[in-house]
């Protein structure tokens, strides 16, 4: 982690040419830059968020009043601090103060708040894109897909599990899936009740459980998948790319990386990567998927369910 010294080299040589060619980075791509990269939680992001509106003053602010004006507690602003890879708050406020005096020497204040604005929109459709590539890269391998689409088909019942905030991916995965397999059940709860379920759900004769793991990761994550493989069950994991303990106890891991530039993550690849297994699902058995969807529409059609 950089100095206080070192993180004010740093923050100077981020605005240092080698030539005439070069232009200088303004005071808000200097900013940005100590963000980019970093995956901050919701609470860091709203420090971020402050920093950045807020600029020529919240530079020279101590902890407490940092901490007071953003609404977080004194070890928040320490752990954001560390977090973009300063030894503490002091250390980034060294490296935050050139940055913040040559705005007011610019009039750049503005200038920031503007261009965080247009890039923390547009740039987080951009590291979308980028997670979509990857998926794109991943479903080339066409006998993977294949392979897992015909291994969850055939698996009755088929368990979904996501808990906290990788309950939405369980759900909807689920949801698309009920319409081209007989069974599928949702976990959606840790501890003994996520037990229980995959317990009667290998009992029933599942062999495999789907579970999505985004951050951040849930201990309750890793009991279940524990869990799921105690019961004989094989688990197929969804999650970003970063590597963690979830990992160890799948079978196959598929990766799809989250939107991290909002104050909130986004699912855009894991969405479209789940679309892609629904799809390799139904291919895996033709017959049954084209059964199933036309009951559904003629249900559909009888009691009214869609405009």
């Amino acid at each position: 982690m950089p100095s206080g010294r070192q993180a004010r080299a740093e923050a100077a040589a981020i605005v240092r040419t080698e030539g005439p060619s070069e232009p200088q980075a303004t005071p808000a791509e200097r900013l940005l830059a100590l963000f980019d990269g970093r995956r901050l939680s919701p609470g860091q992001r709203r420090i971020a968020q402050y920093l950045v509106d807020h600029l020529t003053e919240a530079a020279f602010l101590s902890i407490t009043e940092l901490a007071d004006r953003v609404g977080v507690s004194r070890p928040s602003v320490t752990r954001f601090s560390v977090s973009l890879g300063f030894t503490g708050y002091p250390a980034l406020r060294e490296a935050l103060q050139p940055i913040a005096l040559s705005a007011v020497a610019g009039a750049g204040a503005p200038e920031i708040r503007t261009q965080k604005r247009h890039n923390e929109l547009q740039g987080a459709v951009d590291a979308e894109i980028a997670n979509l590539q990857s998926v794109r890269r991943l479903l080339a391998d066409t006998d993977l897909i294949s392979g897992i689409g015909h291994d969850l088909a055939h698996s009755v019942p088929l368990t979904v599990l996501g808990l906290r905030i990788s309950g939405s991916l369980a759900e909807y995965f689920a949801y698309a899936a009920r319409r081209i397999h007989p069974d599928v059940r949702v976990v959606s709860h840790g501890g003994s009740v996520a037990y229980d379920a995959l317990l009667q759900a290998r009992a029933a004769g599942g062999t495999w459980v789907l579970a999505f793991a985004m951050p951040r990761h849930a201990h309750e994550t890793l009991g279940a998948l524990r869990a799921a493989r105690s019961a004989g069950l094989r688990v197929l994991l969804i999650t970003d790319p970063s590597v963690g303990p979830v990992t160890e106890d799948a079978d196959v891991v598929l990766t799809a990386g989250t939107g991290a530039r909002l104050v909130f993550d986004s699912y855009t690849a894991p969405g479209m990567l789940s679309a892609a297994l629904i799809q390799a699902m139904a291919d895996a058995d033709p017959e049954r998927t084209q059964a199933r969807l036309e009951q559904y529409e003629q249900a559909a059609d009888q009691h009214g369910f869609f405009f």
